[in-house]
């Protein structure tokens, strides 16, 4: 057949070459190595019947028929998700470019300049735009930043009111109800109570610690919260504002009425609504909780050489660092659209975005005045974009019928009220279409708009005055010439998959397949607005449905949740879904995590926020779980036991033999089994969650299955349960999702970020049974030829019982500091210089690197590693032999920028050959770091989190020593 087989672009070592790499690593045949390194107790007994593979070609038929299901109506929604315009240039270069999807969060800084300068423009926009000091780089969404904003004053409390068990939060009754949802979620599990109400009447009290409000409200009305904050802040409770970042371009921002926090969701710059995300969830604050704000924030640093360099600040919150302290979780970013939204700002500049929210204001101004020359009430005397229609005599269902013959969507808020809210998008037409349908169901002629009214509809005294976006990044790029070559800038300061292997251990950094990423930019999937009736949306159903059922067989569980959208969201839905099993079967006080050392930070961090107390179960000197002190504690917290926290294989890279004793173990003890999936890449057709005994897992299909990290996200974090914890489900207040009895919103959207489901989708159709099975075992192939080949330079830390590996490993670097003092960051940095990322750096065990090679890379790049691996090792052996100096040799002294390698005053020991080639293939396909390695500690203590520094530098103004 002349159609090509997907599985074989998708997986690196050819069939050939495989033979050889099992020799390498000392068995006969790869099943060899697979029997060896999966226990056979829990090994699948049949193939799994996830169908068969599909061809590149076939799948994208498939796939525009899926999309033609879907119906593109004119949408006047709103509640927070918007029609809106991508740039092209930015779709080209940003979205649907591999060096941008494909990055990893910048961890390591010097080889992440490009996307942290993006970044940091995003922060600044967010800043400038909501009147406040601080922003970090991004949420999940507007509802979770929300709940944030609330957890964040909580934990922040004056010592005064933590004594006093000041524990309320007062929710204003006209915010969105998916805020709302998400809010009350995360408050019962924290010991927080809810209130709601209006907050024109509450009485606050010295038990309130803090507030919400909504701005423009739900309702569409713009309230002057001011009196309300004044009001709050004499009584001590701090203000949190949920604000729809393009009104902020005409309304006074809440920074400027004292505002504590402002939250809200970016995606009405030029982030398609995508039926729900993803989209980048902002959070904004005042310099007093620059220590507690959560997510990450990129600061301004310098380098080795004392130039700027930007890289992730207050990077020790980490939580794999933090763990059972933790308080928020930092695996919560949208990375790429936060990039994309910066960019939208960089390229339309202040009098562009004050051009778009005029056309937007204006468009309800006029349709405004033609529903009231109709007859019709509107209750809204301030509004940005939404009106708030009172139909009187004429049925809602008359407008309804009107509105779906011509293809329109509106909010129908109860019988007699409807809002209508305008975009980026409306036009015109769409306003005349709006307004013959009113006229038509009251029985009237239609007055067309021929002209647009350019009216303000609001009282003066909600009109901004401040500037915005005032530096020269933001009106330097007007041009597409201009914008085009300023991302490529960017982009070329970054590393990418498009360079080399990314091996980081536990993030499975592999192919993203051009054929999975195209739907991205389709606007059958990207235009829909996720609370349109479900007939509109039978396309994305279709797709929901037939990526359930595989999942449902790839875990061997009974259903599959969508919401939570990262990884960290799938861990604290897992979790709140056990707490309501087991509130529902009357053991409320079931609140014990039992977490093995090994385990991802993250899931600590994920019990503490589903209000669990964290026990940690240890591991013994070969990295297994202590099968013995796992029974001591499941036992002596029997009575309490709520969860089992377990990644499989764990974390130290080892597939553990006696995982289903463990797991019974927890069950005999009245505790459910939550599996972290992480590493499932490994599992893929060898085993499954359900197979080892698991209650519920999360997916992380930014890993497994395929849809690219974007420099930080979007990651998608879906759970699957077994039939006793399907009725928990998460439900959504707009959209009926969930189970019979569950728990509430756990995310802004109903299925989450439903956008790049389509990549996951593409991914297992096109590979099938047959192709996940190869996966998992050409990763676990893959690691075990490096582990071999890395024999006698590094010791692996850990392996399992018969001596392998599973898809990742634990490389000790340990050693090396007593004998060269060269630390396993050294190594790191060296690593760049030989054009490769980093692997994953002190985790789970400090002083170690963590390497994952994935199924997708070619025996070819993985010898160029294992090379650079070794030449490594014999650079540290030199240090080492006293060869060369201690101090100022290779290792210690890279990355070596380009700068620094063609500078005239060159004053090192040894070569800049060396420094820059020291391999010979190197020449062909150098990436040069763009900074050498960077002050960390000094970034934390002077923490500049906004853009000035970057122009001031450019303008060769800056001095660091104007931060002493």
């Amino acid at each position: 057949m002349a159609l090509d087989n997907f599985i074989q672009r998708h997986n690196g070592p050819r069939d050939h070459e495989i033979s050889k790499m099992v020799e390498k690593i000392g068995v006969s045949s790869l099943d060899e190595l697979i029997d060896k390194t999966v226990p056979p107790a829990i090994r699948l007994k049949e193939p799994m019947a996830v169908g068969k593979a599909m061809s590149e070609y076939e799948y994208s038929n498939k796939l525009r028929r899926i999309a033609a299901k879907n119906k593109l109506y004119k949408s006047f929604i709103g509640l927070g998700y918007y029609d809106t315009i991508t740039p092209a240039v930015i779709q080209r270069n940003i979205l649907e470019n591999p060096s941008w999807y494909t990055s990893y969060t910048p961890y390591q800084a010097e080889i992440s300049q490009g996307r942290l300068e993006a970044l940091l423009n995003f922060q600044t926009v967010i800043s400038d735009l909501t009147g406040m000091q601080l922003a970090n780089a991004s949420l999940l969404d507007e509802s979770t930043a929300a709940s944030e904003a609330m957890i964040m004053l909580y934990n922040a409390r004056p010592r005064k009111q933590a004594k006093a068990g000041a524990n309320v939060f007062f929710i204003d009754e006209n915010m969105f109800p998916q805020n709302i949802d998400v809010i009350e979620a995360r408050a019962v599990p924290l010991g927080i109570e809810v209130v709601k109400g209006s907050f024109k009447s509450v009485e606050l009290n010295d038990k309130i610690f803090g507030a919400i409000v909504q701005y423009p409200a739900v309702d569409g009305k713009v309230e002057d919260y001011k009196e309300f904050v004044e009001k709050a802040h004499a009584n001590e409770t701090a203000v949190a504002v949920a604000a729809d970042i393009m009104s902020l371009v005409l309304l006074t921002p809440p920074g400027e009425w004292g505002a504590d926090v402002v939250v809200g969701s970016t995606q009405r710059f030029g982030i398609p609504m995508g039926y729900g995300g993803p989209h980048a969830g902002y959070f904004a604050t005042s310099e007093k909780y620059k220590r507690n704000i959560p997510g990450r924030i990129i600061g301004v640093s310098k380098d080795a050489q004392n130039k700027l360099a930007l890289r992730m600040a207050l990077q020790t919150r980490e939580q794999h660092i933090k763990r059972e302290r933790a308080t928020s979780n930092i695996c919560t970013a949208q990375a790429l659209l936060a990039t994309m939204a910066g960019m939208y700002a960089v390229y339309h500049g202040a009098e562009g975005l004050k051009r778009i929210a005029l056309h937007i204001h204006y468009m309800a101004v006029t349709l405004n005045e033609k529903l009231q020359a109709l007859g019709f009430e509107q209750e809204n005397k301030d509004f940005f974009d939404t009106l708030k229609v009172k139909l009187g005599n004429v049925k809602l269902a008359d407008i309804q019928k009107l509105a779906l013959q011509r293809e329109i969507n509106l909010n129908y808020i109860d019988d007699n009220t409807i809002g209508i809210s305008t975009d980026e998008t409306t036009l015109l037409t769409d306003l005349n279409d709006v307004i013959e349908v009113f006229a038509q169901a009251a029985e009237k002629k239609a007055d067309v708009a021929c002209h647009i009214n350019e009216k303000i509809g609001l009282n003066s005294k909600f009109k901004r005055t401040s500037e915005f976006l005032t530096l020269e990044i933001f009106s330097r790029y007007r041009s597409e010439t201009e914008m085009m070559r300023y991302i490529k800038k960017l982009e070329r300061k970054d590393f990418s998959l498009t360079h080399s292997m990314i091996s980081l251990g536990s993030c499975t950094m592999k192919l993203n397949a051009a054929n999975e990423m195209f739907a991205m930019s389709w606007p059958e999937f990207g235009g829909l607005h996720p609370f349109v009736p479900a007939d509109q949306a039978e396309g994305y159903h279709q797709l929901f449905k037939e990526l359930e059922e595989d999942l449902k067989v790839i875990t061997g569980f009974d259903a599959i949740s969508f919401q939570p959208n990262s990884g960290a969201a799938g861990e604290y839905t897992g979790l709140m879904v056990i707490r309501e099993y087991h509130i529902e079967n009357g053991q409320e006080h079931r609140d014990v995590a039992l977490i093995p050392s090994s385990a991802h930070g993250t899931n600590p961090a994920s019990a503490v926020m589903a209000g669990m107390k964290v026990v940690v179960v240890e591991c013994d000197e070969n990295g297994n779980i202590d099968i013995e002190d796992l029974k001591k504690k499941a036992e002596e917290h029997k009575e309490n036991l709520a969860a089992w926290m377990v990644t499989y294989p764990s974390t130290h890279g080892v597939f553990e033999s006696q995982i289903r004793e463990m797991n019974q173990i927890v069950h005999d003890n009245g505790g459910l089994v939550y599996m972290d999936g992480a590493n499932m890449n490994a599992q893929l057709g060898l085993t499954n969650p359900a197979s080892i005994g698991a209650d519920v897992c999360h997916l992380n299909l930014h890993k497994t299955f395929a849809i690219p990290h974007g420099g930080g996200g979007p990651g998608v974090g879906p759970i699957g349960v077994n039939e006793k914890l399907l009725p928990y489900l998460p439900s959504h207040p707009v959209v009926k999702t969930g189970g019979e009895k569950a728990i509430k919103a756990v995310s802004a959207a109903p299925w989450g970020s439903a956008h790049v489901l389509t990549i996951s989708h593409a991914f297992i159709k096109m590979m099938g049974g047959e192709g996940l099975t190869s996966v998992g075992k050409i990763a676990i192939l893959n690691a075990n030829y490096l582990a071999a080949s890395l024999k006698g330079y590094y010791d692996i830390l850990y392996t399992g019982e018969t001596g392998y590996v599973a898809h990742e490993m634990i490389v000790e670097c340990r050693n090396f500091k007593p004998m060269a003092n060269i630390t396993e960051a050294d190594i790191a940095k060296r690593l760049m210089d030989y054009g490769f990322h980093a692997p994953t750096l002190s985790f789970p065990v400090h002083g170690t690197l963590m390497v994952e090679p994935t199924e997708s890379e070619s025996l070819q790049e993985l010898d160029r590693f294992i090379e650079s691996m070794i030449a490594i090792y014999n650079e540290i052996i030199e240090v080492k032999d006293g060869k060369v100096d201690a101090e100022n040799n290779v290792v210690r002294n890279a990355p070596h920028t380009q700068d620094v390698v063609v500078a005239n005053d060159w004053d090192r020991p040894y070569e800049r050959e060396k420094a820059a080639f020291p391999l010979n293939w190197i020449r062909e396909n150098k990436f040069w770091p763009t900074v050498s390695r960077i002050d960390d500690g000094f970034g934390d203590r002077n923490l500049i989190c906004s853009c000035a520094p970057i122009e001031e530098y450019r303008e060769g103004k800056f001095s660091f020593e104007n931060l002493k």
